[in-house]
């Protein structure tokens, strides 16, 4: 599935949409630790997080993550919003918590692909 098919589900609600819409998402990762995160988060993952600030951002761009997806109705703050935007980075949110949206994407995703 790639980021704009994953747009065009309207699965989450879309905060940024990036610049690379067009790229295959290769695999859900969960994580709230940067650090770790930044040491393991796949490329060309979706993310799931809580953490919705600029180092965020700062870990996806570095780990080559397709898009963001901030649970528990997260919102990145004004700052991070406009990283989002001029790093062009795709960003979604959800009211659900980690777990359930990516179960959520997983099952669309493998849904997709049969």
């Amino acid at each position: 599935m790639t980021v704009k098919e994953l747009i065009d589900l309207h699965l989450y609600e879309l905060v940024n949409e990036g610049e690379n819409t067009d790229r295959e998402i290769t695999t859900p990762y969960c994580c709230d630790l940067l650090s770790i995160a930044m040491s393991s988060a796949p490329e060309g993952g979706i993310w799931f997080t809580v953490m919705a600030n600029l180092n965020t951002l700062a870990v996806a761009a570095l780990t080559e993550t397709a898009c963001i997806v901030l649970a528990h109705n997260v919102s990145l703050d004004e700052g991070a919003l406009a990283k989002a935007k001029s790093e062009g980075i795709t960003v979604f949110r959800t009211e659900l918590p980690v777990f359930d949206a990516a179960v959520l994407f997983y099952e669309r995703a493998k849904k997709a692909s049969e």
